[in-house]
């Protein structure tokens, strides 16, 4: 396969994966309703706090900045965290264990009514899962941002948006950006902050 193969078929397939999850019957009401929540605690004065492993930390930090900062309009910042603090994530990897890296800090910071926005290609990272169980502890909403098929992570959660089965995660990953991206703009229209 030559170059400019390799690349219409690989926006070919994010096109098929993509339409895939428009088709699902869940897709629409799921995101609507970690929408939903997420607005809901943010309105009663409380958080949102995100993690992932990887490409899906980067995601988490990019949905809280998002928050924190401004997405498409300016407008007040909504309270949003993301755990990747590189000294933190290091202190407790080699003082605990790296499948404590996010519940530590879920269990220090997670008060009753925060949202835990979970987010694994895989659906079966320990920390993750850790992180999970901590939140529901603590008395939090889980959202997750995961696969279809079976997996811990969507079991656990109290809203799961799946997106379709992908041999790599990076695919996985790109509809996962799509959805936050869309979850907060939801958001901003369920709050009614969005301004010029």
């Amino acid at each position: 396969m030559n170059p400019k193969e390799t690349i219409y078929a690989s926006l070919h397939e994010a096109r098929t994966l993509l339409d895939t999850f428009i088709r699902e019957d869940s897709t629409l009401e799921s995101i609507y309703k970690a929408a939903f929540l997420c607005a809901e605690a943010l309105r009663a004065g409380h958080k949102i706090i995100s993690c992932g492993n990887g490409g899906s930390l980067c995601d988490a930090s990019h949905f809280a900045e998002e928050l924190t900062g401004r997405f498409r309009n300016n407008r007040r910042p909504l309270p949003a965290l993301a755990i990747n603090d590189a000294a933190y994530l290091t202190c407790v990897g080699n003082d605990f264990s790296f499948q404590e890296v996010f519940s530590r800090y879920v269990e220090s910071l997670g008060q009753p009514g925060d949202v835990l926005l979970a987010i694994s290609t895989s659906g079966n990272s320990q920390n993750i899962i850790r992180a999970v169980e901590q939140a529901h502890k603590n008395k939090m909403t889980v959202l997750a941002l995961t696969s279809q098929g079976k997996n811990e992570l969507a079991e656990k959660a109290d809203v799961a948006i799946c997106a379709p089965y992908a041999p790599h995660s990076d695919r996985i990953q790109e509809i996962h950006i799509k959805v936050i991206h869309i979850l907060i703009q939801v958001m901003e229209e369920l709050l009614k902050v969005s301004s010029s």
